[in-house]
């Protein structure tokens, strides 16, 4: 099994908590988007991030002195969302870190694919962001196919746990021999089922975290996920979609 999840867009440097283990599996393709990142104005930048001044300004000085191989944060560490607040990696034992390291992989815009322990570097690219590289209009297009291969040839079995924004990069590319299974976690409100953004990515952190400690790797199990007030609805869900309501499913 395989675990992906979306990146966050804070991004911290931690260089003393744990020790990185690999490089990204894709550092030349990052190298590649960083020239053309590095090409660009100020303004052009900030178009491109759809972001305010105070952000723009820090990012632009984080890409005049990026070094993907340098001052490296592990990439369970680097990110400060929500959903990595609530996985809380700085306080799971070692085994657990060790199902991370072998089942989550992280997507992201810039790295392409992540290992738990890879080295990054802050730095700021949505998988949405329509920036033309080697000929492609936008990142889906750069990245095409090769995360998928890549999960692919490490399982035959990808839980989803990220964004539609980042799964998009994705499931397309996966051949019909792996299995791809979307959990949806949300609230039964006027007859359908209602998702909310803060607490979906509460669900998805939590969700993680409770794999890593009861290592959690078959697609029956995961239907016994119970907290944060959910549960597995199986009237509502399919072989390939997993739906957990919260607060006692339908009402």
């Amino acid at each position: 099994m395989r675990i992906i999840i979306s990146p966050a867009k804070k991004m911290v440097v931690d260089t003393d908590s744990f020790a990185v283990k690999d490089p990204p599996i894709f550092l030349e393709r990052a190298e590649r988007l960083k020239s053309a990142l590095q090409d660009m104005s100020p303004a052009e930048l900030q178009a491109l991030w759809k972001c305010n001044d105070a952000i723009a300004k820090l990012n632009v000085e984080r890409l005049s002195a990026i070094d993907l191989r340098r001052r490296l944060t592990p990439a369970i560490l680097s990110y400060e969302g929500i959903q990595y607040q609530y996985m809380a990696p700085r306080v799971m034992e070692t085994a657990q870190l060790d199902r991370l390291q072998e089942h989550l992989r992280i997507l992201s815009g810039f790295y392409g694919l992540l290992r738990p322990f890879d080295g990054v570097t802050p730095y700021r690219l949505e998988m949405q962001a329509k920036l033309p590289v080697d000929g492609h209009r936008d990142l889906y297009g750069f990245w095409g196919g090769a995360l998928a291969r890549e999960l692919a040839a490490e399982t035959d079995f990808v839980l989803n746990l990220a964004s539609k924004e980042y799964s998009r990069a994705v499931e397309p590319h996966l051949p019909k021999s792996v299995r791809f299974l979307t959990c949806t976690f949300g609230e039964w409100k006027g007859g359908k089922v209602v998702e909310k953004g803060t607490l979906c990515k509460m669900a998805r952190g939590q969700m993680v975290r409770w794999l890593a400690e009861h290592n959690v790797t078959s697609r029956a199990d995961i239907r016994a996920f119970d907290l944060l007030g959910y549960r597995f609805q199986p009237e509502l869900s399919t072989e390939s979609h997993y739906v957990f309501l919260k607060n006692n499913g339908q009402n």
